[in-house]
């Protein structure tokens, strides 16, 4: 229980004074600061960028107005240049002839003018005729075959079930309004009928989903992450049951897995990394540890979870706070030139270990001088501990190429589950939850390797029935990109 105000101590009280502002300097930071993680230094009034101090007292300036005309050049403005259309879009060309009759005029050239058309969605119906024969001296009847389809005996073609997959995983549009937009063109479809299309053709992906696992679980180098699902339960009435997201990021591969948990213990991650060997990157937390203990893993942390901490104690020590953050920047800049100029693995550690070293070390003993100077209790206390307790992990991603300074694409993959969670607001039961990670899975991997989902979706519902299990793995986006035309 807490003391009374009136209990407390004179230091006690300064103590919540100073925890108390730095809640209220958070909130307002959630509430009105700037989103980005990209850290600008701001500049101060004085005029630092040529080296000048402005004096607190300044000698009188005798005062002399000036006055002269000077002749302004007409610049011609410039007109705003439209971007041209993709190339690849379909065009529909329109002739104008002049109102005027243009007999024994010679045609001297043409004036093209591009406008862009939108065309709502079309349902259209696929009619197979197949004509009857009969044998002669009755033998039987020949027709031909139908040809493959995921749902043999429904009228979805795999285009239908896969727009229905992707405006309901990636667009996050809810089976109900989904339901809606059909009627609008003309299909009415109960909610069962949609629901059992989606059910069939997520048993259909299953083979698939166990593949881009299996894969995952074969890389040399993952990054880790997890978020909240909010959950139905039977068993609890009138409140949600919070589950939980684990996400895997194979870097090389280019391949992701959602894992749904019901809990956020280490048995998800336990289960998925037990035969694991590689680097295993993760934020920090804890579950992870016992990762870095095993032989044959190496655990690294993410450099983005260090950096927020002093972004938050901006407003504690700004000074200190500002120092780490420009120190930071620093080793984030020399990252991005390296992907800019499309480096490879071994330039790339090359150049940290010119640049990045020498920038880690000396920020490294700034910070343990620091430390002895500060609460420890305080915003920056606590930002330079997270640090200093994690130095050696932080640091471990200039020892090789292929790493990455932080765990941020593993973050992005995870961002579409959060604008889900807006419109669906809960999985239905912890089934749905799973079925909501595999394909999660499967679309993370189509963006990672730019693909578009709802083409190979479509292509995929179109030929899995009829492909080799044993080849399973050539229907995953990081291969369809090869084997697609």
């Amino acid at each position: 229980m807490h003391k009374p105000l009136d209990k407390l101590s004179k230091e006690d009280l300064i103590y919540k004074v100073i925890n108390l502002e730095e809640e209220l300097a958070q909130l307002k930071r959630l509430v009105f600061g700037n989103k980005s993680e990209r850290y600008v230094p701001s500049i101060p009034d004085e005029q630092l960028s040529l080296g000048l101090h402005v004096e607190a007292k300044q000698e009188e300036v005798k005062k002399q107005e000036i006055t002269y005309t000077r002749t302004k050049e007409e610049k011609q403005s410039k007109l705003p240049v439209r971007m041209p259309l993709p190339a690849h879009l379909p065009r529909i060309e329109h002739i104008i002839e002049p109102e005027v009759s243009t007999e024994g005029m010679k045609k001297i050239g043409e004036e093209i003018t591009e406008t862009l058309e939108y065309v709502p969605g079309k349902l259209l119906v696929n009619k197979y005729v197949r004509p009857k024969y009969a044998k002669p001296q009755g033998e039987g009847v020949v027709i031909g075959n139908l040809p493959s389809r995921l749902i043999e005996k429904g009228i979805a073609e795999s285009s239908l079930l896969a727009f229905i997959l992707t405006s309901k995983y990636v667009d996050h549009l809810p089976l109900h309004r989904q339901i809606e937009i059909l009627k609008r063109l003309g299909v009415k479809l109960s909610s069962s009928t949609v629901s059992d299309w989606v059910s069939y053709s997520l048993n259909a992906l299953k083979p698939l989903y166990d593949s881009l696992l299996s894969k995952v679980k074969e890389a040399s180098y993952l990054q880790a992450d997890e978020t909240p699902i909010k959950v139905l339960d039977k068993e609890k009435k009138g409140d949600s049951h919070r589950g939980y997201y684990w996400v895997y990021h194979a870097v090389k591969e280019g391949l992701i897995v959602f894992d749904y948990r019901e809990g956020r213990s280490r048995e998800g991650p336990e289960e998925i990394l037990k035969s694991f060997c590689g680097y295993l990157q993760t934020d920090g937390y804890g579950a992870y540890d016992a990762f870095g203990e095993r032989k044959g893993i190496t655990l690294i942390h993410c450099m983005a979870h260090a950096r927020r901490y002093f972004e938050k104690a901006l407003d504690n020590d700004k000074s200190r706070a500002e120092y780490v953050l420009t120190e930071m920047q620093k080793l984030y800049t020399n990252e991005r030139e390296c992907r800019e100029a499309g480096v490879d693995y071994e330039d790339r550690i090359k150049r940290r270990k010119e640049k990045s070293l020498i920038i880690l070390q000396s920020l490294k003993s700034w910070m343990l001088a620091e430390y002895t100077k500060i609460t420890p209790e305080s915003l920056i206390g606590k930002a330079l501990h997270y640090s200093l307790s994690r130095w050696e992990k932080l640091s471990r991603y200039t020892e090789d190429g292929m790493l990455e300074i932080d765990n941020n694409l593993v973050e992005n993959a995870i961002r579409p589950v959060a604008i889900g969670r807006k419109n669906y607001l809960f999985a239905g039961s912890h089934d749905a939850a799973q079925r909501a990670a595999m394909m999660y899975s499967l679309f993370a991997s189509c963006k990672k390797n730019d693909v578009n989902p709802d083409d190979w979706l479509k292509d995929i519902l179109n030929r899995i029935n009829d492909h080799p299990i044993n080849r399973i793995d050539q229907l995953l986006p990081n291969n369809w990109k090869l084997s697609k035309m």
